[in-house]
C-alpha cells in the first residue's frame, strides 16, 4: 500500500502542511547534495548506457517532492525519500522494456543487498539504503566515466558537472563562456558517445588513468569556483559547493589513483581560498574586495592545511596550472595586510600561468597584478593587449576592472562609463550593489 506521501494531491487538501518556499529551498539544497550521489549509484546498477535514465528519474523524483511535500509534509529523511522514489521510478521505467525482464531479479536483489549494507549519508530510509563508502566509490567511478577519452575534454568536464555535481546547463555555459544551447548539444552528444562506446563503470588503471585524471581535476576546480563566486542566484558565495568540491578532493587524494602532486596542488588552492570565504561578503551579502576583508577572520587551520598540501604537491617533477594558482593564493593568505602583499611575486606567477592557460579571464586577472606593480596605466595597457578579448565583451569584470584603473587615474567620467556597462551585465545583487556604489563614487570624484 503506498505511503501517504505517494498519494496524488487531492482537491480536498486546502492548506499545505509545509510552506512552499521552505520546500523549494530544501529541494534545491538536496538536489545539489544528493543528485550526484543518486546518479552515480543508479548508473552503477543500471549501466552507463542508462545514464540518461538515471538523470531523468532523479529529476522526476525532485519534481515529485515539490508537488507532494507541501501538502503531506517534509519527510523525516528527505534524502532517503528522494533516493527511494528515484529507485522506484527507474524500476517502473525499466519494467516496461522487454530487454529488462531477464535482469529485473538481479537488479532488485542488488538494491536489497545495498539496503542491508548501511545508510546513505548515515540515515536509513524505508529499508533501502547504500553504504557511504560505496557511494563515495560510485562518485569517483562516475567522475572517471564522464572523463573517458572517447569524449573531448570540454565535453568531459561539462558532463561531469551536469551528472555528478548537479550543475544546470546555464551554469556550465557561464563556466565555459558559452551558450546554454551549445552546452545542451554538447551534453547530448557526450551521452551518445558513451552509449555507443560501451564505456564501463570503473576507475581506469595504467596510462589511461593519467589521461583522465586531468579532466577530473578540472571538473572539481570548476565546481569549487562556482561556489567561490556563483554565476547566478541570490548569493555571491555558495559555500556548500566549495565544501562539496573539497570533500570530493579529499577522498580523491585518499585513493591511490588521486594521490598525485597535481591533486594536492588543487586541494591546496581550494583550502587557501576557502579560508577567506567568511569575508568574501558582508552581513548583507554585499561583495567585499580583498583590501576590505578582515584578515583576522580568515580560517588559519584551512590556511595551514592548504600550505601543507602545497608542500606535498612539490614532490613531483611537474608543475601544473594548479601549482601556480595555489602559489598566488598562498601569497594572499600569508600577507599580513593588503599593503604588504607581494604583488611582484604574484605577477611572476601570472606570467607563468598565462603560458599554461591562454584564457582571457586569466589575462584579465594578470592585468590586476600588473596594475598593482606598475600602476593603473600599465594595467589598462595589459587589458588592451588581451587576445581573444571578444569572449570578455559580456563579462562584467572586464568593464569593472577597467573602471577601477580609470578611477585610480582620476578619469572619473571614463570610469563611470565602464562601471555602468559592468552594472548592465552583472547578475548578482551583491555585484550590482557594489557597482552602483562605484558609479556614485565617480560622480563625487572621490
Amino acid at each position: 500500500m503506498p505511503s501517504k506521501q505517494d498519494k496524488p494531491v487531492g482537491e480536498t487538501l486546502e492548506q499545505p502542511r509545509s510552506p512552499v518556499g521552505e520546500v523549494s529551498r530544501l529541494a534545491e539544497r538536496l538536489f545539489r547534495d544528493e543528485a550526484g550521489k543518486l546518479v552515480a549509484t543508479l548508473t552503477r546498477l543500471f549501466g552507463v548506457n542508462r545514464l540518461q535514465l538515471s538523470e531523468d528519474v532523479v529529476q522526476e523524483a525532485l519534481a515529485k517532492a515539490l508537488r507532494v511535500w507541501p501538502y503531506y509534509g517534509i519527510p523525516e529523511n528527505p534524502a532517503g525519500w528522494l533516493t527511494q522514489t528515484a529507485k522506484n521510478l527507474a524500476l517502473d521505467t525499466l519494467r516496461r522494456e522487454k530487454t529488462f525482464l531477464g535482469k529485473e531479479a538481479a537488479i532488485t536483489a542488488s538494491f536489497e543487498q545495498d539496503a542491508n549494507a548501511g545508510t546513505i549519508a548515515g540515515a536509513a530510509f524505508q529499508g533501502a539504503a547504500f553504504e557511504e563508502n560505496e557511494i563515495r566509490d560510485d562518485q569517483l567511478r562516475m567522475l572517471f566515466v564522464c572523463c573517458h577519452p572517447v569524449l573531448a575534454q570540454e565535453a568531459q568536464v561539462a558532463l561531469a558537472l551536469k551528472t555528478l555535481c548537479g550543475f544546470s546547463t546555464l551554469e556550465i555555459a557561464k563556466a565555459f563562456l558559452s551558450t546554454e544551447a551549445s552546452i545542451a548539444k554538447r551534453l547530448s552528444r557526450a551521452k551518445q558517445r558513451l552509449r555507443e562506446g560501451g564505456v564501463p563503470f570503473e576507475i581506469p588503471t595504467g596510462p589511461e588513468l593519467c589521461a583522465r585524471l586531468e579532466a577530473v581535476l578540472q571538473t572539481l576546480y570548476l565546481l569549487f569556483n562556482e561556489g567561490y563566486k556563483a554565476s547566478g542566484g541570490e548569493r555571491l558565495v555558495r559555500e556548500e559547493l566549495c565544501w562539496e568540491a573539497i570533500r570530493l578532493m579529499l577522498f580523491m587524494i585518499e585513493h591511490p589513483v588521486g594521490n598525485q602532486p597535481a591533486a594536492h596542488a588543487l586541494l591546496a588552492l581550494m583550502l587557501l581560498n576557502a579560508a577567506r570565504l567568511a569575508t568574501r561578503s558582508d552581513e548583507e551579502g554585499n561583495l567585499m574586495q580583498l583590501a576590505q576583508q578582515d584578515r583576522n577572520r580568515w580560517d588559519r587551520k584551512l590556511i595551514a592545511g592548504g600550505m601543507a598540501h602545497l608542500t606535498r604537491s612539490a614532490t613531483g617533477d611537474e608543475i601544473t596550472e594548479y601549482h601556480v594558482q595555489a602559489g598566488i593564493a598562498a601569497c594572499h593568505c600569508t600577507a599580513a595586510d593588503y599593503a604588504s602583499t607581494d604583488w611582484k611575486q604574484i605577477l611572476s606567477y601570472y606570467d607563468r600561468l598565462v603560458r599554461f592557460n591562454d584564457s582571457p579571464i586569466v589575462a584579465l586577472n594578470r592585468a590586476v597584478a600588473v596594475s598593482n606593480v606598475r600602476g593603473p596605466g600599465a594595467g589598462l595597457a595589459a587589458v588592451a593587449g588581451i587576445s581573444n578579448v571578444g569572449k570578455l565583451k559580456e563579462y562584467y569584470l572586464y568593464y569593472a576592472v577597467q573602471g577601477e584603473f580609470e578611477f585610480q587615474l582620476k578619469q572619473h567620467e571614463k570610469a563611470a562609463g565602464h562601471f555602468r556597462k559592468a552594472l548592465e551585465l552583472a547578475e548578482l545583487k551583491s555585484e550590482q550593489a557594489f557597482l552602483e556604489k562605484k558609479v556614485r563614487s565617480c560622480r563625487g570624484g572621490s
